[in-house]
């Protein structure tokens, strides 16, 4: 269930990103209060998660999670560069936490 908790705080870390994006520095409200009830929610998430899984490996994956997805996001909806060296790169990201998590259960 611990990764279930850490999966859905990572997602919820993607949300609550986009929504300070659209809170302009916290000046529209919606936006704000919407970011702010999604931080709480992905951080208790992120508490239970760490109950059984490693302080360090919890907070890379959910980490890697935020930054993978928002800058595929980018990518994707938001105009950002795609290059290659910046795909490869997230590609690293993926791979070093993978790696954490082999190494990890040796």
């Amino acid at each position: 269930m611990s990764w279930m908790y850490l999966l859905i705080a990572g997602v919820l870390e993607c949300m609550w990103a986009i929504g300070l994006k659209q809170s302009n520095g916290f000046t529209k409200f919606w936006p704000s209060v919407i970011s702010v009830v999604l931080i709480i929610v992905s951080l208790f998430l992120l508490s239970l998660a760490m109950r059984t899984i490693p302080v360090g490996m919890a907070y890379a994956v959910w980490t890697g999670i935020g930054a993978t997805s928002l800058v595929v996001i980018g990518m994707l909806f938001m105009g950002e560069p795609a290059g290659i060296a910046r795909i490869a790169c997230l590609l690293m990201i993926v791979g070093g936490i993978v790696g954490l998590q082999l190494i990890g259960e040796t």
